[in-house]
């Protein structure tokens, strides 16, 4: 049966706000049927992969133009959280909870492989990230005390567990969030970061893909089973930011955004913080960042260091922008979204 195909709605902008002589505008995408989506990724400039709950995934190869959606055949009643595209044709996704499958495409969605499948009652992915177009690494919720983590060198073909003796012990009551599929973030050649939340909230930092870690205390909210670090962002080998909170309070502003210049050593709060419960931080271009939740949305344009509100459309989960930043989406519980930054 041929995949329906689906257009931009006419330039109905939810919002517009001016920063720094541009306007940054929110366009909605018709999508099939109401989904909430969590997983977004963006390998270029023309490919935008997206999926969400009720097994749906849709997918734009001319810059999200046009949409083919469906939902995948078999695994209609999955929610899959995690996301990571090579390119128009290839591309990996996973469900949250158990049993747990890894998914591979490389035809652009009209098949998938099977790659990795889970029974264990414990089993949750919660994201999935690469170094490179061959070796990455997914993780999820610890099992036997110690945090999931598998890794691949095949381009997601094949998935091997890491050591158990190598992984890092959780605390009781500690786990992760796949609220937003940003709770992983591999960077340079072999660097990892892996954020947990619940009773305890820190980050797990690997220097060498995963063969030893290293706990990295972090003051964000935590304790309980509801609070935690949400999503990372990376915009330099030291400086990270952090957002997350307790999504039970979603307006509650404490302690729930934090940035290092050092890689670690000192964390601080910005001057002007988000308003709230932020789920996920990203860069838009040389001078925007923004970070968004399911009750607001804010921009620097200073690297995080202060945080000004902007209207945005309610439920969001996740931002992501291509590498050359010309490209930006947002997803959530009400649909898809086209970020554009215009220069007056």
């Amino acid at each position: 049966m041929p995949k329906p195909r689906f257009l931009l709605l006419g330039f109905g902008l939810i919002c517009i706000l001016k920063t720094n002589a541009q306007q940054v505008s929110w366009i909605p995408v018709t999508v099939p049927e109401v989904s909430s989506f969590r997983a977004l990724s963006i390998p270029d400039e023309e490919t935008v992969w997206v999926a969400g709950n009720k097994g749906l995934l849709g997918q734009s190869a001319d810059g999200g133009k046009t949409w083919d959606f469906k939902s995948i055949e078999g695994f209609e009643k999955l929610d899959f959280r995690s996301l990571f595209a090579f390119d128009k044709r290839t591309a990996i996704v996973a469900n949250a909870g158990s049993p747990a499958y890894i998914l591979r495409t490389e035809n652009a969605g009209k098949n998938w492989s099977i790659v990795y499948e889970n029974q264990d009652s414990a089993v949750f992915i919660d994201g999935i990230d690469f170094w490179d177009a061959e070796t990455g690494l997914v993780y999820g919720d610890p099992i036997r005390g110690k945090l999931f983590v598998m890794k691949t060198t095949d381009s997601g073909k094949t998935w091997n567990p890491l050591p158990e003796a190598s992984l890092p012990a959780f605390e009781p009551g500690e786990a992760s969030f796949a609220a937003s599929g940003t709770n992983i973030r591999c960077f340079g050649k072999k660097k990892v970061l892996i954020a947990s939340g619940g009773s305890k909230s820190r980050l797990f930092y690997s220097i060498n893909a995963g063969n030893t870690w290293k706990a990295i205390e972090v003051p964000i909210i935590q304790g309980k089973n509801s609070e935690g670090i949400f999503g990372i962002y990376l915009l330099s080998d030291k400086h990270w930011i952090v957002v997350g909170g307790d999504y039970t309070k979603e307006n509650q502003a404490i302690k729930h955004i934090f940035y290092t210049l050092n890689g670690g050593k000192n964390w601080e709060m910005p001057k002007q913080a988000t308003g709230g419960y932020r789920e996920c931080v990203a860069q838009l271009n040389d001078e925007i960042m923004i970070a968004v939740g399911p009750q607001g949305a804010e921009i620097s344009t200073d690297k995080g260091l202060n945080w000004q509100t902007i209207t945005a459309p309610p439920g969001l989960h996740v931002v992501r922008t291509s590498k050359s930043g010309k490209q930006s989406f947002a997803a959530g519980r009400n649909g898809l979204f086209k970020l554009e930054i215009m220069k007056e």
